[in-house]
């Protein structure tokens, strides 16, 4: 008798989000079964990979990371420009750094000029994401909203504190919005349900779970995410049907590993490609975890990953 492996029969679906405007939007989620499970479901869309830009010279990143965007990374717009020219990138990712009352402070309306900028010199989906200060932030985007009205952006983190501005913002202004939880299932849930009751649609609210890098507590990570999908999928918890962002880029590069010199250490070997394969690795884990968006760094680790979601889709 030919064996017949086990297959989950799924009750529910993920939402599809329809990212940006006319022919170049991109659409995540949408499946009804767990990642690269094609055998037990359907997932009319692929993980989506956005190349993240800065609104400012960012601070502490090693060479590695500096090297392919080292003549455009005073330039956010040419930075932008240069991701999706030369690298082929489907979104961008726009982090605000620079808006941080802590660092930079620069006002808001800085900020949506800058963003208008990278929003008009690409004609691929943008996301903003801005520095989880929860005052600020709701400063921040809600005038981003305004500026780039109509351009089905998607703005986050949007969080507990800060979420009834901004959604209101967004629904206003036709953008996505990111409820952003600090690892912990029932709070992404609450969360989703107080940005639901704004009016916002279901389909225009994706999860920020919080994520880290291997090493720095991915296991705990993947397990929340996980439960999110189990939820969705086999208990048809519509609350949490929405698709999963992940912000892995800047955790995988700011551990230590990934900085420390090959000569200060030579038994962690190359440093480029070490903070390459830490990137790729981490990005893998949160795909497989549920992750429908990772926003990344490096072009090359960007690669790495493509071609494993290429080979596990097939």
């Amino acid at each position: 008798m030919p064996f017949e492996s086990p297959r989950i029969k799924y009750n529910g679906r993920i939402r599809e989000a329809g990212i940006g405007q006319g022919e170049n939007i991109i659409r995540a989620g949408g499946q009804n079964c767990y990642p690269f499970h094609s055998f037990e479901g359907t997932t009319p869309n692929l993980p989506k990979i956005a190349m993240e830009v800065y609104d400012c010279l960012p601070e502490g990143w090693p060479a590695a990371a500096i090297g392919p965007f080292k003549d455009v990374i005073g330039n956010p717009s040419q930075w932008a420009q240069k991701c999706v020219t030369e690298y082929g990138a489907n979104m961008i990712c726009l982090q605000l750094a620079g808006t941080d009352p802590n660092w930079l402070d620069r006002s808001p309306e800085e900020a949506a000029r800058v963003t208008l900028e990278v929003a008009q010199a690409i004609d691929v989906p943008l996301i903003v994401w801005g520095t989880a200060n929860q005052e600020k932030d709701s400063q921040v985007l809600t005038a981003i909203a305004r500026e780039c009205s109509g351009k089905r952006l998607v703005i986050g983190p949007v969080e507990e504190k800060n979420y009834k501005s901004i959604a209101d913002a967004a629904m206003q202004n036709s953008h996505l919005i990111i409820a952003s939880s600090p690892i912990d299932i029932n709070l992404a849930k609450q969360l989703n349900i107080l940005i639901a009751n704004t009016g916002i649609p279901a389909n225009d609210i994706l999860i920020d779970p919080t994520v880290s890098s291997v090493g720095y507590g991915i296991e705990y990570c993947y397990s929340v995410m996980e439960r999110i999908r189990i939820a969705a999928l086999t208990q048809q918890d519509d609350k949490l049907q929405m698709p999963i962002i992940c912000n892995v880029a800047r955790e995988a590069w700011k551990a230590k590993e990934a900085k420390i010199p090959a000569v200060d250490n030579p038994a962690l070997g190359d440093e480029e490609k070490r903070g390459i394969l830490l990137e790729a690795v981490s990005a893998m884990v949160l795909l497989l975890a549920g992750g429908d968006i990772m926003i990344m760094r490096h072009p090359e680790a960007i690669r790495l990953v493509k071609e494993v979601i290429g080979e596990l889709a097939g």
